[in-house]
């Protein structure tokens, strides 16, 4: 951690910089990075009974997970942790993205308790879709995003506090 700041790679539902900035004032995306032989899953058991999002190392040729690097201030990292769930549910881990010809280490979360059977909330698939959207991630990533089946939360206010951080966009 240079700087003062640490890299992290977002790729669920922390990639709307309104969205990470909630918990991370000082964030700032740096630009779109590509996880290679990894996949996307949303299996990872949240207290509220939805899947969360998830990276899984599969080192399948193609495979691959999209996301946003952003730097954040040293000083807001026990905030991050908090809301990742580091020590329940979620592991801290540093790995290699390509941003562009650029290989960069970088921290990441990676699910410790996993369910393949949940399904995210139709808000959290939301914030995933508008953070790809905002950030410029490949259509066809975005596509298969919005194709992931979703639950609906029964907190409906849960559900309207985060779906007014991305505005239009609809689950």
């Amino acid at each position: 951690m240079s700087g003062g700041h640490f890299i992290t790679f977002a790729y669920g539902s922390n990639m709307p910089t309104a969205r990470l900035r909630e918990r991370c004032p000082s964030a700032q995306p740096i630009g779109v990075a590509e996880l290679h032989g990894y996949e996307l899953r949303w299996h990872k058991e949240s207290k509220d009974g939805s899947g969360k999002c998830d990276i899984v190392q599969t080192g399948q040729p193609g495979a691959s997970v999209f996301g946003v690097l952003y730097e954040i201030a040293n000083g807001e990292k026990d905030a991050l942790d908090k809301a990742e769930g580091l020590g329940s549910g979620y592991a801290e881990t540093e790995i290699e993205v390509h941003r562009g010809a650029e290989r960069l280490t970088v921290k990441a979360y990676i699910a410790t308790a996993i369910d393949p059977t949940l399904k995210p909330c139709a808000w959290y698939r939301a914030l995933a879709v508008a953070g790809a959207k905002e950030h410029g991630l490949p259509a066809n990533y975005i596509t298969r995003l919005e194709a992931v089946p979703t639950d609906q939360d029964p907190d409906q206010k849960r559900h309207e506090k985060n779906m007014a951080l991305i505005g239009e966009v609809r689950a």
